[in-house]
């Protein structure tokens, strides 16, 4: 393929190298929920970041890929570092939401709430400098991610718990989120960035009858809620010119081997693939969670869906003939030629990271590279 997404590709994250969690620690201090989020000015900690983002750009070029971003190494969370460096947010983990993350053992922990304390304005990001150190190093194409703006919304309890903080009009809030993420991909284009994802959970949750229940109980009708999502999502892409490419991953909470949420695709794949207007989808499918691959078959022409198909939150290294087995499925619904493949989520989408080694991680990519070569002839 010419242009991003690739036939194997990646979703953002890796693991952090254990020196540099030590260095975050030792140079800025005990990592607690509400510090250490988004840009800091500590040159010791920059020189070993910088390090560390040259060895895993390496490792992803080692392996194949024909993309690769700085695995969100100097990030702390994979969303809440950009939203955190602008102004009108906090946030707490303290249960002040109906979202908890679950495991197979069937234990909860609180989810992150977000707080719109005063007037959403755009700060120059740290994600910027990031993909320019990026840019500079990077042989393959680089990639770089942003948190979709409907996180904004659906983390910070929908219509009611947005305007329960500083906005009493929900059309202001959502004219400033766009404006605010507009300067951001802005900045990110005027720095040389061609492969743009918007990472987003909140139309997976509306995958999920429970989250369904609970927009419900915050005033909103799902579908509808959908539709104005597509929309905001819309009024942010308007602007982006032909030469980037675009593309939405959709997955239901990876946070150290956990999850937020299940369903299939069938309630929101029509809008998400025909009314959403990007190039690509990444979408989760490494587990039942996520149903079965019909609602591939509304796939439109000119669209590429990656499909999630390998765990990034188990160390069990799928074999060749697994992956290839559900890629043939897919592709009774959606063309061959319309599909790629991908792990379902990042491997590190915190700091912690999922259950797993680096080496896994990387015996996982080169899984994938291999795959890609044998079905499509290339990667």
């Amino acid at each position: 393929m010419t242009r991003p997404p690739f036939r194997a590709d990646v979703v953002g994250s890796f693991l952090r190298p254990a020196r540099l969690k030590a260095a975050r620690e030792t140079l800025l201090g005990p990592q607690t929920p509400d510090r250490h989020l988004g840009p800091h000015d500590n040159a010791a900690l920059r020189a070993i970041e910088d390090d560390c983002v040259r060895d895993v750009i390496r490792m992803q070029e080692r392996v194949g890929l024909q993309a690769a971003t700085d695995g969100e190494f100097r990030r702390r969370s994979w969303w809440l570092d950009l939203i955190m460096g602008w102004d009108g947010f906090s946030a707490d983990r303290a249960g002040a939401t109906e979202m908890v993350w679950r495991n197979p053992q069937g234990e909860t922990k609180a989810s992150s709430r977000l707080w719109v304390t005063g007037p959403i304005r755009w700060r120059q990001s740290a994600t910027v400098r990031a993909f320019q150190f990026l840019k500079a190093n990077c042989k393959a194409v680089p990639k770089v991610t942003l948190p979709a703006p409907l996180i904004l919304h659906m983390f910070g309890g929908g219509d009611k718990g947005i305007l329960e903080g500083d906005y009493k009009d929900i059309g202001a809030f959502w004219a400033d989120v766009v404006a605010a993420y507009r300067a951001e991909v802005d900045a990110l284009i005027a720095a040389g960035a061609s492969y743009i994802q918007f990472d987003d959970t909140s139309i997976a949750f509306l995958c999920d009858p429970l989250h369904r229940d609970t927009v419900r109980r915050w005033g909103s009708e799902p579908d509808v809620l959908l539709r104005t999502y597509a929309a905001k999502m819309n009024e942010v892409l308007a602007h982006i010119p032909a030469h980037v490419t675009v593309t939405f991953h959709q997955c239901r909470g990876n946070r150290e081997g956990h999850w937020m949420a299940e369903g299939g695709y069938d309630p929101v794949a029509d809008v998400l693939f025909n009314a959403i207007n990007v190039h690509g989808h990444f979408l989760e499918y490494d587990t039942a969670r996520a149903g079965t691959f019909a609602p591939l078959r509304l796939l439109p022409k000119g669209k590429t869906v990656v499909l999630g198909i390998m765990s990034s939150k188990s160390p069990e290294l799928e074999s060749a003939a697994s992956l290839k087995q559900r890629i043939d499925q897919a592709s009774k619904f959606a063309p061959l030629d319309q599909l790629a493949i991908s792990p379902q989520c990042g491997f590190s989408s915190s700091i912690v990271g999922n259950p797993l080694s680096e080496q896994a991680q990387e015996a996982k990519l080169t899984r994938l590279v291999e795959v890609a070569r044998s079905v499509w002839g290339a990667p």
